[in-house]
């Protein structure tokens, strides 16, 4: 059974602070056990492409909440870089460890060729290039497809790239070098973006502290890479650190965390990182650290798979991932001299190719 919902009631949407998705389609396969929602953001500059994510969430609404949030910032991710491609996003509710299964992922193949190419999807959290084989299988809406299939594989080792990028133009536009050499690095989640994250920072130098709530993955890289941990339940916001890097879940900077930061550059993977993007912006921004828009910067596997649709080329993939240095020290500059938050520099970029369109 699928469900198409055009346009999510208003008073929902109001609650959330987010108006103007084109599409939501809720999914439900009994006999697979599915239970996903795909959400359509904007599709003015093409089709709407956003990775799927598997998470355990506490209820449907909390689902929801997450995939519009993900689906408008994808809108924008594709914007700033330059990509001919809107906003989407899909959330499976489950957990992947356990719930995750072949024929479940055929099934959201299907509701994903329901959609005629309006939406395409690939890797997130909770996925697998092996997953997205599987949805390959039922239908041809579908990105970031191991190599052996002629695809580009798994889209993380692009994004870290990109972040890397961006936290070394924060470190040029901070102190006058884009070398993280010996500065001190947080990462928040090592999972597949954060682990080479941390090695492009062993690689240049970096002192890395990591957190993470897999205990048993934390102590194997701390035995095999020398980093040090962080226990996932310890106050992570008020270590002393140069380099806060986000890259697990959202919204961990907020109105209790920020006042806390000890850093002086926020970069990281993680999409929504402020709670509430414009309040928690300026928090940061009169504090005087400075802030990468996530949006920007994690930007990487969106162009990798977008490559992939166009006709893969691994070189001009990281070629283009490695514009978000200039990209992001731009919107820096532009933040000072205009006195406006990093975040509303990126999105008047963001808006005005859209506006253009």
């Amino acid at each position: 059974m699928i469900e198409v919902v055009d346009k999510i009631p208003n008073d929902v949407l109001s609650s959330m602070g987010f108006m103007g998705h084109e599409q939501v389609v809720f999914c439900n396969d009994k006999k697979t056990g599915l239970k996903a929602i795909i959400a359509i953001h904007d599709t003015t500059l093409g089709p709407a492409l956003g990775g799927t994510r598997m998470w355990n969430y506490k209820n449907e609404m909390d689902a929801l909440n997450d995939v519009l949030r993900l689906s408008r910032g994808m809108t924008f991710k594709a914007a700033i870089s330059g990509l001919n491609l809107g906003g989407g996003k899909a959330v499976i509710i489950g957990d992947a460890n356990k719930e995750k299964t072949e024929q479940l992922m055929k099934s959201f193949g299907n509701f994903v060729d329901s959609l005629g190419g309006k939406y395409i999807t690939a890797e997130d959290v909770g996925m697998t290039p092996q997953d997205m084989e599987y949805v390959r299988s039922t239908t041809k809406h579908v990105t970031g497809i191991p190599e052996s299939m002629g695809g580009s594989g798994d889209p993380s080792v692009f994004t870290a790239y990109g972040v890397y990028m961006g936290m070394k133009a924060s470190a040029k536009f901070k102190w006058g070098s884009d070398s993280i050499h010996g500065k001190r690095v947080l990462i928040q989640g090592v999972g597949h973006v954060g682990y080479y994250l941390m090695k492009h920072l062993l690689e240049e130098g970096a002192e890395v502290l990591i957190s993470d709530i897999d205990h048993n993955k934390v102590e194997n890289y701390c035995s095999k890479f020398g980093v040090t941990s962080v226990e996932s339940n310890t106050d992570i916001y008020s270590i002393d650190m140069d380099i806060y890097s986000p890259c697990a879940l959202g919204a961990t900077l907020d109105s209790v965390t920020i006042p806390k930061l000890k850093c002086s550059i926020v970069a990281g993977a993680a999409n929504n990182q402020c709670a509430d993007e414009n309040i928690h912006s300026d928090l940061i921004y009169n504090r005087g650290i400075v802030y990468a828009p996530d949006f920007l910067i994690n930007a990487g596997g969106l162009i990798n798979v977008y490559s992939e649709i166009k006709g893969y080329n691994r070189e001009k993939s990281l070629l283009k991932t490695k514009e978000i240095y200039d990209t992001t020290l731009e919107i820096l500059l532009n933040s000072e001299t205009n006195n406006i938050t990093p975040q509303d520099s990126a999105m008047k970029i963001a808006l005005n190719r859209l506006h253009k369109k």
